[in-house]
């Protein structure tokens, strides 16, 4: 697959900044679910998950986006309300999920769990941190944490009924998909 190219703006949802991709170029992708690509923006290498902005499962034209960490937009020299060129393609080389630090800590206190964790691929990891966090309250996240070392105990290997065309981040989704960018703040940058 050649490389997918385009500009697109970086754009605020509650206090993160993400790019989106234009849906042209999302389609172009090899799924309407997470992927994992490889690519620049402004020139600069970066590897990480897309995600879903699961409008795909409303009959609305879907796309994917992810929010770039502090370095890369330090890298890049951009902010929110600034227009970047970016460079992606898909890759089969997953990168290692950041773990959230109540999910390890429980963990660590299941070995079997913990045992079966490091056997699955990165592509099995990132759905069960995605299907973890993909909740408002703290209590039925602890309940997803639950849940998941129960399975991971009896050796399943993936989270059951979890839909990967889905936006699994709460702090800038609702009911599923992401929410529109803070045009006011975007328009006015």
């Amino acid at each position: 697959m050649s490389a997918i190219r385009f500009t697109t703006k970086l754009v605020n949802i509650n206090s993160w900044t993400i790019l989106r991709l234009p849906e042209d170029a999302s389609a172009e992708l090899p799924s309407r679910g997470m992927t994992m690509v490889s690519g620049t923006i402004n020139g600069v290498p970066f590897k990480t998950m897309l995600e879903p902005d699961g409008k795909y499962a409303s009959g609305q034209r879907s796309s994917h986006w992810f929010k770039p960490d502090q370095m890369l937009l330090d890298a890049v020299a951009a902010k929110a309300g600034d227009t970047v060129q970016v460079s992606l393609e898909p890759t089969k080389e997953w990168v290692e999920p950041e773990v959230p630090e109540d999910f390890e800590k429980a963990l660590a206190a299941s070995p079997d769990a913990e045992a079966l964790w490091q056997e699955i691929t990165p592509l099995a990891r990132w759905d069960w941190i995605r299907w973890i966090r993909a909740v408002k309250t703290s209590e039925t996240r602890q309940k997803h944490i639950e849940v998941a070392l129960d399975k991971l105990n009896k050796g399943m290997r993936r989270p059951c009924c979890f839909n990967r065309n889905m936006c699994s981040e709460p702090e800038v989704s609702h009911n599923w998909a992401l929410l529109e960018a803070e045009t006011s703040e975007v328009e006015n940058a």
